[in-house]
């Protein structure tokens, strides 16, 4: 017999069951253009620790996700020297949606539609704690940074601004 999923089960959610990774769940009101500020207010968590998602592409058109603080913006002449591309820069949201499978605002890097390399600012990994998309608008999910690197392969990178 199939065991219930979830009330909140998204494929994020599914992947690190399956993985068996330990994860709390946060849910807050999602508004539109609220980003981590919104999220992190609601929820009472510092921004820093709020990891928002980012489908960025190279100058081949392929993409990658960048892990960053909910406090930081994204240096993408940093990132793409580090990750040896001529450049980097964020993908349309319905191009980003495409890649990841999840809506703009809801998208996390677990249980995503096709393989894509991980990248995550390397402060995020110092953190006790993370709070990161769950797979859906208003949701997060809190992991152990670990997670990131364990799971996903995400190489760390010096990219904040």
């Amino acid at each position: 017999m199939k065991k219930k999923a979830h009330v909140s089960e998204t494929p994020a959610t599914q992947y690190l069951r399956e993985h068996g990774v330990s994860f709390t769940e946060h849910v807050y009101e999602y508004v539109e253009h609220g980003g981590t500020a919104e999220s992190s207010r609601q929820l009472g968590v510092p921004e820093a620790e709020v990891i928002k998602t980012l489908v960025m592409q190279d100058e081949r058109a392929q993409p990658l996700i960048v892990l960053m603080h909910g406090d930081k913006q994204v240096s993408t002449k940093n990132l793409a020297r580090q990750i040896g591309a001529k450049s980097v820069e964020p993908c349309k949201p319905e191009v980003a949606q495409r890649h990841s499978g999840y809506q703009v605002g809801g998208t996390s890097p677990f249980g995503l539609r096709k393989p894509m390399p991980v990248y995550v600012e390397e402060t995020a990994l110092v953190l006790p704690r993370i709070c990161i998309n769950g797979g859906r608008r208003g949701y997060l999910v809190g992991i152990e940074p670990a997670v990131l690197t364990r799971l996903l392969g995400a190489k760390p990178v010096s990219c904040a601004l």
